[in-house]
Formats: structure tokens, sequence, C-alpha cells
């Protein structure tokens, strides 16, 4: 009744509504914007203890922790979700839509946040209401965090938690956000991977230098970086830092990864069978193996190349990991 009579849609419009872009520096009245009139009241309506945290690093977003002890004695879930989204980009979007207003188009709702993560956390908020309107109770106890600041690599959440652990004191831990097998099939991942995100700059001169006067003379850091990107990675994908492989799993893991089909979708990229580490399937690489990927890499200026040696070359590195890596 809460879907078909509306109350998601409405519920969710009004997050989407606030524009809790974490990417932007000058975001950060949204971000607490977020938390204060649509988070905060919506916990303390369902009986929870809220406390509003300012992040360990200066200027990045706040941290919400909500908690609802019934019994000391009943089990503790854990639960997480984000309230910022990636920039609007407003002039991106097909006509029609506004990343700020929640648009329905047949089966489909158009809005930023509306499948990361304001959809996920409306709809586990929903979830909670009804068992306490039907039962008045959980039957457990529940800690839930909300961050402002998943869609820029988390700023200050792993800080915040080192210094607050006697908070998350729970029994297991379940959160809604990620991937799904296939956008018409839920799924429930039993683990994850982590991600680890580096940058690589290399600044070799001040300013750009003509190459006809100076090429073959000074080192092109666009060169050097292309080649340290290329002692990381083949042309084929495969991780060529041995460190980085994880190529082992066991044999019920095989199984059980062999019944996952990977891919799908109306808008889903054509894959690459030969992609990435040999002699493991797609899924085998996607769901227990590491892989290393480039998130962008430039020199000089792509948008107005010069006939010079660049100055500078930067690259970000991206690599999702197995548990037993270092």
């Amino acid at each position: 009744a809460y879907f078909d009579e509306g109350g998601f849609l409405a519920e969710l419009s009004a997050r989407v509504a606030i524009p809790s872009e974490s990417q932007k520096d000058n975001s950060q009245a949204d971000l607490q914007r977020y938390l204060d009139e649509a988070i905060q009241p919506a916990f303390e309506a369902m009986g929870f203890t809220c406390e509003i945290f300012d992040n360990p690093v200066a200027g990045k977003g706040p941290i919400l922790l909500a908690s609802r002890n019934e019994d000391g004695s009943l089990p503790t879930v854990l639960g997480y979700g984000h309230g910022d989204v990636v920039r609007g980009l407003e002039d991106q979007w097909h006509e029609g839509l506004n990343p700020w207003v929640t648009t329905q188009d047949g089966d489909k709702l158009y809005g930023r946040g509306t499948a990361d993560n304001k959809g996920q956390h409306t709809i586990n908020f929903a979830a909670l209401k009804t068992v306490l309107d039907a039962r008045g109770k959980l039957g457990f106890n529940i800690i839930v965090l909300i961050e402002m600041g998943e869609e820029r690599g988390s700023p200050g959440l792993k800080e915040f938690c080192a210094a607050n652990k006697h908070l998350f004191d729970a029994d297991v831990f379940i959160a809604s956000d990620g991937p799904r097998l296939h956008p018409n099939k839920p799924t429930i991942f039993m683990g994850s991977r982590g991600v680890f995100n580096f940058t690589m700059r290399l600044d070799l001169h001040e300013g750009g230098h003509h190459s006809g006067n100076w090429g073959g003379l000074l080192t092109n850091p666009g060169v050097v970086m292309a080649h340290a990107l290329a002692s990381m990675i083949d042309a084929n994908g495969k991780i060529l830092v041995e460190g980085w492989r994880s190529t082992e799993m066991s044999e019920s893991a095989r199984m059980a990864i062999a019944k996952l089909e990977v891919g799908g979708g109306e808008n889903a990229p054509t894959m690459n069978a030969n992609w990435g580490e040999p002699d493991m399937t797609p899924a085998e690489r996607v769901f227990a193996s590491n892989t290393f990927e480039i998130r962008a890499f430039e020199t000089g200026n792509p948008l107005f190349p010069a006939n010079a040696i660049p100055p500078s070359a930067i690259a970000f590195g991206h690599l999702r990991y197995v548990v037993g890596t270092d």
C-alpha cells in the first residue's frame, strides 16, 4: 500500500529535491539540510535516538547515527546508507527530466539518488516503520549510520568509526548500497570486495614547452605516466603487479559463482570475454578476484591540445580487492 498509493514516491521525491552533491565544494549546507530535514525526523518518528556528528575531515559531509534499543538481550543490527549524490549535471539530462525532480516514466523513476542511495534507504525506513506499525516493536536493536560523503570516497568515515568503535557494537551488518546482478533481479550479497582509490601525479616542468624547440630534449610526463600504467595492467586488462593479483578461490565459492549470470539489462554494455584475468569466468572476475581500473588519465589539455611538451600528468587508479589482499 505504501508503494501503490504513492507514499514511496512522495517521500523519495522530497529527498531527491535536496541537491546533496558531495562532489561540489560548496554543498555543505545542503548535505547538512538532508540530515536535518529528510533523515533525522524520519528516525525520530520511529522512536530512534539521533545524533549528527561533524566529519573528522574539515569541510566534508556530516555523519548521522540513529539507534533504537529495545532490549539488551536482543541481537543488534547495524545498517548503513548515504544521503549524498553525484553532481546533478543538469545540462546532460534528457528533455523533460531534472535531477532534482523525481519523474515517473512507465515503470521507471528518474531523479538523482533514486537508484543510489536515496531510494534504498527510503524503502528501508519504510520497512522498519511498517513493522513497528504492525507489531509495536522490531524484535531487535538497531543502529544506522547515514553518511554524506560516499560519492566522494567517504572522507573521514574510517577515522570516525575508528574513534567511536563503542557506538557500533552489533551482531550483523546489513547495508543497502551497491549493484544488482540484473535490473529485474533483487540481489543480496553476503560479502563485498573492498576498494582502494589512489592518485599518481608527475610534475616535471613549469608550463608547456614548444615541441619544435624542446622535443627530444625534455622528459614527457605523459609518456612516463603511460609506461607506469602499462607496468600495472596489460593491454588485455590482466593485473601485472603480483601483490595486486588474487586468483585463488575455494571450490565451493567457484561452484556458487558458476550459478550467477553477470551483465544483462536493457542498456548494459557488451562484455569482452577476453578482458581481465585469464582462465577466469566473467563472474569469477567481478565477484571473487581483484580488478584494477584507470578511472581517469590526463596530460596537457585534451580540449585544446598544443604543440608542446606538457608540464605534468595525472592518473587515478582504482583497485577492487577480495579478502586477504594486503
